[in-house]
């Protein structure tokens, strides 16, 4: 079932996607060559620790850090260890915190340095696919209106789209009914409606987008072994569009 959000769970869930997002953008300042992805998922947990809220990921289905930490073919839910980062290196970091009872959850890449045209043209397409998509989150439209756009745009660039894993709803659970996928025709599935809240989030191959999961149980990575970028933000639909409510703080 579908859960439309009250205002007051609205509310909530815009303080949880701050916090989130100000660990996010955190982590992301210390993304730098040397550092391990176990410093970077210290430093979320004590930022989502700071504002009263915790770590939606620790402990869920026995995950064992605050934060995935995913690098190069990693395509999501690395778990943070004793991996130290190099230049070149494209770091994956969602990130989820709960305050209140209410969950948001974001996600972005950032790189190591310097990286090849190719690897900054992956992360730059990612981001901006998560964008074309809420084009289309308004009501009336259908989830797979956002799907087709994503997509669309990720393949025009000749990259391809993870089918495995999608996006899904978020509020008091962390997923919650409708799943997103980030790949379809278009004029399908669910009918968005106001009050709905659901967590975007392409993941982009640069190769074949045929994953698999490492024996640890979590990491998801690339079959041919080549780089992938992920981005995702919460999203409230309303009657005047998309509202973004993973919004990291001006610093």
């Amino acid at each position: 079932m579908i859960k439309i959000k009250s205002k007051r769970e609205i509310e909530l869930m815009r303080r949880a996607g701050r916090i989130a997002a100000n660990a996010l953008a955190t982590a992301g300042r210390a993304v730098t060559a040397g550092v391990s992805t176990k410093e970077l998922d210290k430093i979320i947990s004590e930022v989502i620790a700071a504002h009263g809220a915790t770590a939606s990921f620790l402990g869920y289905g026995g995950f064992p850090g605050s934060a995935c930490i995913s690098v190069n073919h990693e395509v999501i839910h690395g778990i943070p260890g004793s991996l130290r980062l190099k230049d070149g290196d494209l770091v994956k970091i969602d990130v989820g915190a709960t305050y209140c009872g209410y969950i948001g959850d974001c996600a972005d890449t950032f790189i190591v340095g310097e990286a090849d045209g190719e690897a900054k043209k992956l992360v730059a397409v990612t981001k901006q696919s998560f964008f074309e998509g809420i084009k289309f989150a308004k009501p009336g439209n259908r989830i797979s209106d956002i799907s087709h756009a994503i997509q669309k745009f990720v393949e025009n660039y000749g990259f391809s789209i993870v089918r495995s894993f999608v996006g899904h709803g978020v509020g008091a659970s962390l997923h919650e009914e409708p799943e997103v996928p980030n790949f379809g025709m278009p004029g399908t599935g669910v009918r968005l409606c106001e009050g709905m809240t659901l967590a975007i989030e392409p993941m982009v191959n640069q190769g074949d987008y045929s994953v698999k999961v490492k024996d640890d149980g979590w990491t998801v990575v690339t079959c041919d072994g080549k780089k992938s970028a992920h981005y995702e933000n919460s999203v409230l639909i309303t009657a005047d569009g998309p509202e973004i409510l993973t919004v990291a703080d001006e610093v």
